[in-house]
Parts: structure tokens; sequence; C-alpha cells
């Protein structure tokens, strides 16, 4: 989607927090209840009376309602209790229920007794048994005998308080990565503005490319592109150039680019309306590539497009991951960790192993309509100069696969 349609779009409910005073190309609220719908499908097949979600990611895919999500994410400062059949109660951090305002899902705004050290130091136990009596309270009020509680994570002291008052704990991480794994076609609206974005900020990257900016001055580019549009958040500062391409996984630095370096980067950017775009491209610093460059590059592209063409809806994990790309023994060594993951509001559920890693790290399941996948390449030599990653972002559809990214490849390497 242009940038142009994300400020054309029209009036939708309230937003909150970096796309305040804007318009939205979907009805958030019907988003909103979409996703506690989601929650709550996944809570029954799990056979839950409550889920207590402390992550900041699934606390926001709950509620929608944000309050600096990253220095939350440091702390269990905040959560969010859905009851099956009950009330959603969001614990905030302090006391500012005008953050929770017009949201649709939230039926009770209270603040934590903050348990963590930080904030509680020594008397960090007898709060976690404050809170503890809250979410007991809330469980045996609306659970009808069930006591079973999921948690997508938190800290042994407030699990031994919560199982202290006789609730029966289960696993919330996979209940909510099941929920968020399948999208609705307002979330892909929304995934395909964020993914404006980034594509902005990509080619504000590519613009500022030439010999003597630093790797951090570069990065910067998608940042500032990024925070300027209404997006949130990098999760990470995955961009290298020259020697420092390989082996992958180096982060930008103080390194000034010089001309024919390779420059390889994974956005992983948060853009706007909390939602993940996670695309890689790999560019030259100058006007052509070696033949080494080349051949690096020819390799990965090759990866990703026979990995996309092995998709199809109804596939399971081990069928794509027979049906892809065999990677020659030279780029072995330094595969990508996975041949592709999830996406959405973060890197998400499934993770698609490598056939050689299959058996002893993969697990089951299937590819289904609404899935938004990463398709993952990284190739270089063991001791090589330079290496060169590559990332497509993908719907899974009814019939097939959609790209959901138009951000070209240097086609004309090949």
């Amino acid at each position: 989607m242009p940038i142009e349609s994300i400020k054309a779009a029209r009036k939708a409910p309230r937003q909150h927090g970096a796309m305040e005073y804007s318009d939205c190309p979907v009805d958030l609220d019907v988003v909103r209840k979409y996703r506690l719908h989601r929650l709550r499908s996944e809570m029954e097949r799990a056979d839950v009376a409550g889920l207590l979600l402390f992550d900041q990611i699934n606390t926001r895919y709950a509620t929608d309602a944000t309050n600096m999500q990253v220095w939350c994410s440091h702390y269990e400062t905040r959560c969010v209790y859905v009851a099956l059949d009950g009330p959603v109660v969001l614990f905030d951090y302090a006391n500012h229920p005008h953050l929770a305002e017009g949201l649709p899902g939230i039926d009770e705004y209270r603040v934590i007794p903050s348990f963590y050290y930080f904030s509680a130091g020594y008397h960090g136990e007898a709060r976690a048994q404050v809170f503890a009596s809250q979410v007991d309270d809330l469980v045996r009020r609306h659970g009808g005998g069930n006591l079973r509680l999921a948690i997508d994570r938190l800290s042994f002291i407030a699990c031994d308080a919560l199982r202290q008052k006789g609730l029966t704990l289960a696993d919330g991480e996979a209940i909510a990565e099941q929920a968020r794994a399948l999208k609705s076609a307002e979330e892909l609206t929304l995934m395909r503005a964020s993914m404006a974005v980034c594509e902005e900020g990509c080619r504000a990257m590519h613009e500022a490319l030439q010999p003597g900016i630093t790797e951090n001055a570069l990065w910067a580019r998608l940042h500032e592109t990024n925070i300027r549009l209404g997006g949130e958040w990098i999760e990470t500062r995955l961009l290298s150039s020259g020697p420092r391409t390989n082996p992958w996984f180096r982060e930008c630095s103080m390194r000034p680019i010089e001309s024919g370096d390779m420059v390889s980067f994974d956005t992983d950017l948060i853009g706007p309306y909390g939602y993940c775009s996670d695309i890689s491209r790999a560019w030259l610093c100058g006007d052509r590539p070696n033949d080494e460059q080349r051949r690096l590059y020819a390799a990965a592209y090759e990866q990703i497009e026979t990995n996309i063409a092995a998709l199809a809806p109804g596939l399971s994990f081990r069928e794509v991951s027979q049906r892809c790309w065999k990677i020659p023994e030279a780029y072995l060594s330094q595969r990508y960790p996975s041949l592709m993951h999830g996406v959405g509001l973060a890197d998400e559920y499934p993770s698609i192993k490598h056939w050689v890693d299959f058996e002893a790290k993969a697990y089951e399941g299937l590819l289904q309509p609404g899935m938004v996948l990463c398709v993952e390449s990284f190739i270089g030599t063991e001791g090589g100069r330079e290496g060169v990653k590559l990332e497509e972002q993908v719907i899974i559809t009814e019939t097939g696969i959609e790209r959901m990214s138009s951000y070209p490849f240097e086609v004309d390497w090949l």
C-alpha cells in the first residue's frame, strides 16, 4: 500500500499511540474484536478458564492498548487477564486509564501491584501474593469451576503465588502464538500499511548509500522514516557491510562503508499499528558487483524464489521443507537458522526448519490461509569475505501465495 493511501484513508475508531491523529485504512474495532475472538477460540481448545498475558506483544494483540511497549517489556509491570467467559482486565503500570479509553475489548482497568525487583525490592513476594489474590478471584468468579489458568511468561515468585491459591497453570504462550498466526483481511491491510513505511525507509537508505557513510548512519535512515511515518521501533540493528556481512548477525557499527562493499540488512521493523515488516535486501556500494558477489547473490535469490514457489495452503511443514531449495555444500555451514518463519506483531509461529535439520529441530504443523511468512536466505562461504542476506514476506492465501513487498531485488545482477 502506498504511503499516500494511509493519509487518505477514512476515519476509524479511536487510535492510540504513534498513529493517533491520523486516519486508518480499516475499522480498528473490527481488528480488535477479531483478535480477542482468536484468543478465546484457542483458550477453549486448551480448556483454560483464563489467560494471563505479560508479553507486551500479546497484551497489544488482546487489547490494542499500549504503554511504553519497549520499556514495559523489560519488567512484569503490565499485563492483561482474558476470561474465556467473562471480562478482559488490563492491569496497567501506574494509573493511566486514559491510555485505554475507547478500546472495546477492555472491560476493567486496574493498576498492577508491582512485584518485580526494581519496583518492589524485598517486598516482591508479598506483592506477588496480592496480585495472585486478584487473579484467583477473577478465575473463580468467571471460570465456572475451571481453575486452569494459562500464562505466557511470568517470574517464579508470581507463579508460586498463583499455585498456592490452588490454580493449575498452563501454557499461554502456545495459545497466543496459535491465535496470532491467522490474520484477518483487516489485519493484512494494516500489515501492508506497515510494509509501505518499511519500503519507504529502504528507499531512503538506498539513496543515502555512498562511500564513507557509516553503517549506523545508513541504518538511521530506516529508523527516521519509520518514526516519522507512525511506526514504533525496530527489533534489531541487522545491517553490515563488506567483510562484516559474513558470517551473518553482526549488527551495524561505526564502520565506514567502502566502494565495492556488499551491504546486507534485515529490516525487522515494527511499523504503523504495531505490525512487523521483515524483509532483507543486499546492495552494492558502487556500480558493478564482482563475479563472487554475483554468484552469492544469484544463489540467495534462487533460494528465495524456489522456496516461495514451494508454498501452498494445506502443506505440512515437513512437506514444505522437503520441497525447498537444497543448499549447496559450500553454503551449508553458514545457512540461516530457519527456512521461513511467521510474522505479525513480531516474528512468531511457525518456524520451519531446513530439511537437513528437520528431524533434530523441527515440529509439525500445516500452512493455513491467513498465515504470513518470511522466507529467509543467507548465502556465504565459511571464511569467505562477504555474504548476501535476502528475505521476502508473503501471505498464504486460499489458492497460493501473495507477496507483501514490492521492493525490488537486484535482478540485473543475475
